[in-house]
């Protein structure tokens, strides 16, 4: 591969430290790099939070008068009772997607959208590849959507600056390509697993995250390495305790045949994932092909985000702290019906609009969010209709539903249910979130869809294709 220019040679770059690292043998190569991206994945996820943090507390809170509610890892802030303002939220939502689409036109184009596809085609292709640009343009841009209440998550930035900065690594320690690959898929999973405080999640979804059918052992033991160090970093400045506190902790399995829920479950997760993934990608065909530049467009999809809003409030920001709500009895039971059944559809088409439309942020916490309100919504039509084996509080409806959903059809059904359980403290829902997640897997696996089409099939395919472009 061609050296960019004003580089040094490979056998110079990044001095001592960078002659060390290609010298070392495993351990201390992968303790040393491990460390250091762990250390960046961490920082870079604490700046990305303050500033999202700021920027909603700004464009949505004083603009707009309305505050979205906050999970409890993050104060567990129920949020505004209405708007105060309801003509201001569609005019906030389009003035952030027009400023965030202007600073990814001007400054760093491939910065559009949600990132990970991007981060995962430079460990297929080029690891060297991201621009140490797109760091601070992700930031921003994706600070700007989200925090204007534009239906997105914040992993994909996450996952984009971390691999940004092991992609600047690569770079400047003059990295094998082998070694480059690993050092961007742990920079995914250490950025992933920092923000969401879940590091054995973050450290299995580096290994898991590039392929559909298969597992990268090269990154796991590191992995644990770096996610660990991101989370460590993450936690001395903003805390230790799990997004979403502890959701049905305490929750035990008694008897067999309640796990049929959990067959129920996993059916409607699969199909709603499914859907997911199709309208999102046919949302992003579909715009390319309609008249109107990279600005016009997401300004357009932040224009009708914010007036489904103002029917749809759900709809809005991340959505973490309503899918802390919908694991409270007594908070879902306050929530309208139909917003219940309907939100989950809602939230695919608004993320649509927001991500699908050229906007910036992730797919990831809408995904936890539509499959957390499946569950609920599941919970709810059961608990009305008083069927057996409904459990009284919705939580583990709501957790292994949030598990289901986005792990089928990310591809990282393990991953994820690791991550989940983290971020809500209830590994007691294992044994149902096992069946709910294996057999959404299961149904997606007879399919070819998938949310991340960067993914490749498995390692054989990837490295074929690597020898035909070589070729």
């Amino acid at each position: 591969m061609p050296e960019e220019p004003n580089e040094a040679p490979a056998e110079f770059a990044g001095g001592r430290f960078g002659a060390t690292i290609r010298n070392a043998g495993y351990l201390r190569k992968w303790f040393l790099l491990g460390t250091t991206i762990g250390v960046i994945s961490g920082l870079g996820a604490v700046v990305f939070y303050l500033a999202l943090k700021y920027t909603g507390e700004f464009l949505l809170g004083y603009l707009a008068g309305y505050h979205v509610p906050t999970p409890v890892g993050e104060g567990g802030g129920r949020g505004s009772a209405g708007f105060v303002r309801p003509w201001a939220i569609p005019l906030v939502t389009t003035g952030g997607a027009l400023l965030s689409a202007f600073v990814v036109a001007k400054f760093a184009p491939e910065a559009t959208g949600h990132g990970t596809d991007e981060a995962i085609e430079a460990v297929h292709t080029d690891p060297r590849a991201i621009r140490a640009r797109v760091v601070l343009v992700k930031l921003v841009a994706s600070a700007l959507t989200i925090g204007s209440g534009g239906s997105a998550g914040r992993e994909g930035p996450t996952a984009q600056i971390s691999a940004g900065f092991s992609s600047l690594l690569t770079r400047r320690l003059g990295l094998s390509d082998e070694d480059g690959r690993v050092a961007v898929a742990l920079g995914i999973g250490a950025g992933i697993g920092a923000i969401f405080a879940a590091p054995l999640g973050g450290a299995v979804l580096a290994a898991s995250i590039s392929y559909r059918d298969d597992f990268d052992y090269r990154a796991l033991l590191p992995g644990f390495i770096t996610s660990g160090t991101a989370y460590a970093v993450l936690g001395a400045f903003l805390g230790f305790d799990p997004l979403f506190g502890y959701i049905d902790a305490e929750y035990r399995f008694e008897r067999a045949w309640p796990l049929l829920w959990f067959v129920v479950i996993g059916l409607i997760a699969a199909g709603v994932g499914y859907l997911y993934a199709r309208f999102f990608h046919s949302t992003v065909a579909l715009v390319h092909r309609l008249p109107g530049g990279p600005i016009l467009k997401p300004a357009v999809g932040g224009l009708l985000v914010g007036l489904l809003g103002l029917v749809i409030p759900q709809i809005l920001g991340s959505g973490y702290g309503w899918a802390q709500l919908a694991a409270d009895r007594n908070s879902l039971m306050s929530i309208p019906l139909w917003i219940i059944v309907v939100l989950p559809l809602a939230k695919i088409v608004a993320t649509c609009l927001s991500i699908g439309s050229g906007g910036s942020g992730g797919l990831f916490g809408p995904g936890i969010v539509i499959g957390a309100f499946v569950g609920a919504a599941t919970w709810r039509l059961g608990e009305l209709a008083g069927l057996p084996g409904v459990p009284e509080q919705p939580g583990i409806f709501v957790v292994v539903a949030m598990m289901t959903c986005f792990g089928s059809v990310a591809r990282a059904p393990l991953a994820i249910m690791i991550m989940v359980a983290e971020m809500t403290g209830s590994f007691s829902v294992v044994p149902g979130a096992i069946l709910a997640v294996g057999i959404a897997s299961l149904l997606m696996s007879r399919t070819n869809v998938t949310i991340y089409e960067a993914q490749r099939l498995n390692r054989e395919a990837a490295e074929a294709e690597r020898a035909r472009d070589a070729g």
